[in-house]
């Protein structure tokens, strides 16, 4: 679910794989591969995604569905 969620998040904001991950200070390929879950997301990127799309890091873990 985290998986998704940071995907539709991304699309819902209109932006590419390659906009969020300047705007994270990491690559395209990083960011692809926290989308993809082939790659644990880091604590710190998992509170700016969060700040960013202006919810909680328990939406984006699937701990709630309240944005």
């Amino acid at each position: 679910m985290l998986y998704r969620r940071i995907r539709d998040l991304r699309e819902d904001a209109d932006l590419s794989q390659t906009q969020m991950a300047k705007i994270l200070n990491c690559s395209q390929q990083v960011y692809s591969n926290y989308e993809l879950g082939q790659r644990d997301i880091p604590t710190a990127i998992l509170i700016a995604l969060a700040q960013y799309h202006k919810t909680s890091t328990d939406y984006i873990l699937g701990l709630t569905d309240k944005r």
